[in-house]
């Protein structure tokens, strides 16, 4: 049988350590996204990117960026993305809170495959929470926005690892993530990805401090409704995963992320 879900990936920020002042050197967060379709409602993702190229007079074989657009184009791109049949899932990374960051350091992709395992086994319990019974064999592709330095192979064989060694602590649901079901594609070809990268680098903006100590959390309260949210616990350690530690200690520091303890 097929999957039942395409889950697309993408990040924002970057996984180095140097941070300086006026935040500047590396970013203080590394943001992973996953934009997660019912397979059955996959091409929807074409639509809606179609119709906001459409609608900010974009290049339709131009694939775009949320980085690189202006505020009044990504306002209207994330308005759009809100009417997909999606669901979001988020891990935000606060950089300055690992306290041995060298454990990180000792080789290359260290914290983006951690951050992979952390939204990896969200994506599963989504999965596994709203399975149909007529609708595939349960299980979710993912895949994930090329990074061309990067081995998925060796991604592939983190997950493999992660499931078969008996005393890690992962809590994926095997049922919904098979490792043979990871890849990597170029940004640009899949209208899925890039809607994974608006998600991601909204969220970014959202936690990002700029030099005058702003942030920009619109597009992240505009996406909100598409969160993975737990029907007794919410959206806080389902669709929303900040680490280390909770978002709640992370904020008593960092009174800018008061956005996300705010109710829905």
């Amino acid at each position: 049988m097929t999957a039942s879900f395409t889950a697309y990936i993408d990040e924002s920020g970057d996984e180095g350590f140097v941070f300086l002042p006026g935040e500047k050197g590396s970013s203080r967060w590394l943001v992973l996204s996953a934009v997660v379709f019912r397979k059955s409602r996959d091409l929807e993702a074409v639509r809606v990117m179609r119709e906001v190229r459409t609608l900010l007079g974009k290049d339709p074989k131009k694939a775009l960026h949320f980085r690189e657009m202006k505020h009044e184009h990504r306002v209207p791109y994330v308005r759009a993305l809100t009417t997909a049949p999606i669901r979001t899932v988020s891990v935000l990374i606060h950089k300055p809170s690992i306290t041995e960051p060298e454990k990180f350091q000792s080789e290359p992709f260290r914290l983006y495959r951690y951050a992979t395992r952390l939204l990896v086994e969200r994506v599963s319990w989504l999965c596994r929470d709203t399975r149909k019974d007529n609708e595939g064999d349960g299980s979710c592709e993912l895949i994930f926005s090329n990074r061309s330095a990067m081995s998925y192979e060796d991604l592939r064989n983190y997950l493999v690892h992660l499931k078969d060694k008996p005393g890690t602590d992962a809590r994926i649901d095997w049922t919904a993530i098979r490792p043979q079901q990871v890849r990597a594609v170029n940004h640009d070809q899949l209208a899925g990805l890039q809607m994974a990268d608006a998600v991601a680098s909204s969220l970014f903006f959202a936690v990002h401090l700029t030099q005058y100590s702003e942030v920009e959390d619109r597009y992240f309260r505009m996406l909100r409704p598409t969160i993975y949210r737990h029907q007794k616990s919410g959206e806080l350690g389902y669709g929303l995963k900040f680490w280390p530690g909770s978002l709640e200690a992370l904020a008593e520091s960092s009174t800018h992320l008061a956005s996300f303890l705010a109710p829905k």
